[in-house]
């Protein structure tokens, strides 16, 4: 069982971040447009942050499931499920929308799904749920990036 279950918290996760990473478009013209702050990090740093934190949560999520019971497994897989739709759900927002304002604002529902989730990670496997940490500290971060983005650029959605 602990095969398939690291298998499908890794399938779900991985689609998370390709259907993410299908709008993730940091050389349009609008992005490349935007103002953002001297402290943002490189696209390269980024995305090897990404993969990291998404392996940490495949992990983390397939550690807890296997030592969870049934009623805890099924508001584990809701944790995992709505945090892993808003985490797909931002860069459609942010780059092909073109809404910094609302992106944080996805960001901002992510971060509270991420301590919803470490939190359902916690009730099985508290070792596990300390994997997640770098997850809320990215997301935190993230947050305050995103809305620094949306502040030096109020019109952000017209910035085209």
């Amino acid at each position: 069982m602990a095969k398939k279950t690291f298998l499908a918290t890794g399938a779900a996760t991985a689609a998370a971040a390709v259907i993410g990473g299908a709008a993730t478009d940091v050389q349009s013209r609008w992005y490349r447009r935007l103002e953002l702050p001297a402290w943002q990090p490189p696209g390269p740093v980024i995305g090897q942050v990404w993969t990291v934190l998404y392996a940490s949560i495949a992990g983390a999520t397939g550690l807890a499931w296997n030592r969870a019971d049934r009623p805890q497994r099924r508001r584990l897989a809701t944790a995992l499920a709505v945090n892993l739709c808003l985490n797909a759900a931002w860069p459609w927002v942010f780059f092909r929308a073109h809404r910094p304002a609302a992106g944080a604002a996805v960001i901002g529902g992510l971060e509270a799904s991420t301590v919803v989730l470490a939190r359902e990670v916690a009730r099985s496997d508290r070792k596990a749920a300390l994997v997640l940490v770098p997850y809320l500290g990215w997301n935190a971060f993230a947050l305050v990036l995103n809305a620094t983005i949306a502040a030096r650029n109020p019109a952000g959605r017209h910035a085209r």
